[in-house]
């Protein structure tokens, strides 16, 4: 039997500060930010994979698909097919790798910088209505917080 007071040092399901209630918190905003940001990439029928790849080239420039599947985490064939699909609507480009003929180099095309530029702005004006609702203090304190977790 546990005494009042051990009870009341212990978080319940309604603290907001109790693990579950956090995790149920954070998960229900994550899934509220990836159906938002499903919603805005769609008229671009860009997935959240190909927007991640795309824009690791945009910020890191020209690199080997290896390279391209380090930075993103993921398996060199996985990283093969995104660029295949980011290829065949001229989002990125391929092109032999001057110091190694056995390698192929990825890098965004214009129309690949316009249509993250368009990107940019929609997802710019989504974050705004999300997180316009905390104050600036707010604001700063989740992505302290938010980084802190990440790192």
């Amino acid at each position: 039997m546990t005494s009042g007071r051990d009870a009341a040092a212990r978080p319940g399901p309604a603290d907001p500060a109790g693990d579950e209630s956090l995790a149920d918190a954070f998960g229900a905003v994550a899934r509220q930010l990836r159906d938002k940001s499903a919603e805005t990439l769609a008229p671009w029928d860009i997935t959240p994979a190909h927007l991640r790849a795309l824009r690791t080239l945009s910020r890191h420039g020209t690199m080997r698909l290896s390279e391209l599947s380090d930075h993103l985490q993921i398996a060199p064939r996985t990283a093969t097919e995104v660029v295949d699909a980011l290829q065949a609507r001229d989002l990125v480009r391929r092109r032999a790798d001057p110091g190694d003929r056995r390698a192929t180099l990825v890098e965004v095309t214009e129309h690949g910088a316009s249509i993250l530029a368009e990107i940019r702005a929609a997802r710019g004006t989504e974050a705004g209505r999300i997180f316009g609702r905390l104050s600036p203090a707010d604001r700063a304190d989740l992505a302290r917080i938010l980084t802190k977790l990440r790192d």
